[in-house]
């Protein structure tokens, strides 16, 4: 009977196809590329498949890699949730890293209460945060890929169900109308957008504003949005916490009762979601709602 993996050949099995060659899994691991190589070639004896096609683009995983690696990390996530728990049980302070990946007005407006609140209750917590787009697979990817441990996403997100994710709802919020303080007519002005504003049910309500013109100005992220308003080049419409952060010279009015709403939510491996530190930090950003 062959020997079991252990979990230093599953973190090597993620790194290589995280990175994509076994030189850098190497490199991100502090091993020799041979090291990772025989790691590698012993794994494929043990389950009796080819995980890696190689050659000069570099180690692409296989069909049959692709599912032991998805299997692996599910694996590394319950051994996490594992220490997690025990240390927990016994009384002890939390001591790993959190990985979340949140897109930017997410990160810049719910996680630092929230990261301040938990801080409080395990100092010795510590954190990643990466900011990505929400276009495309989003925040949701990088838990997908490994990379988070939880992501903050905009609901729904893109990704198909056979992703595994799951998750849940921290925040429902209204959009509401910013324009520069003092102009006669705001309405008027051209609109300011940026890429990451946008879903099915806002497209639909813009739509049907005969009032709205079609966005003459479109920028990387709201933090510009917010600026360009603020000098009077424009008007927007943007979720409520968004104009949270808007310079005193912006002037936020409602929509009424038929204004889109933006639902924020958060997704992580169903082993991860189980975590001690996934929870509490779901607990902190749902207390700010």
């Amino acid at each position: 009977m062959l020997d079991d993996l252990t979990a230093a050949e599953l973190r090597i099995l993620d790194a290589v196809d995280a990175e994509g060659s076994f030189s850098a899994a190497a490199a991100r691991l502090g091993l020799t590329q041979s090291a990772v190589s025989h790691s590698v070639r012993g794994t494929e004896r043990k389950v009796g498949a080819v995980l890696f096609d190689r050659g000069r683009h570099g180690a692409r995983p296989t069909a049959a890699g692709l599912s032991a690696i998805k299997h692996g990390r599910g694996v590394l996530r319950l051994m996490t949730v594992l220490q997690q728990d025990v240390r927990a049980a016994s009384g002890e302070q939390l001591t790993d890293r959190l990985r979340i990946a949140a897109f930017r007005s997410a990160a810049a407006q719910l996680l630092p209460p929230a990261l301040t609140r938990l801080r409080a209750r395990h100092p010795q917590l510590a954190y990643d945060v990466s900011i990505v787009r929400d276009v495309g697979g989003g925040t949701a990817n990088e838990v997908v890929a490994g990379r988070a441990d939880i992501a903050i996403v905009n609901l729904p997100h893109r990704l198909p169900a056979e992703a595994g994710l799951v998750g849940g709802t921290l925040l429902d919020e209204p959009y509401v109308l910013i324009h520069p303080s003092g102009h006669p007519d705001p309405r008027s002005l051209p609109v300011i957008d940026w890429t990451e504003n946008c879903s099915a049910a806002t497209k639909d309500w813009f739509a049907t504003q005969e009032w709205l013109p079609t966005a003459t100005i479109n920028v990387a992220d709201d933090s510009v949005l917010l600026s360009m308003v603020a000098h009077g080049l424009g008007m927007a419409v943007v979720p409520r916490s968004t104009a949270a952060d808007r310079p005193a010279d912006v002037v936020l009015a409602e929509l009424g009762a038929d204004a889109p709403r933006r639902t924020v939510g958060y997704v992580a491996a169903p082993e991860l979601a189980r975590s001690t530190a996934v929870r509490e930090l779901v607990r902190e950003l749902r207390s700010l709602s």
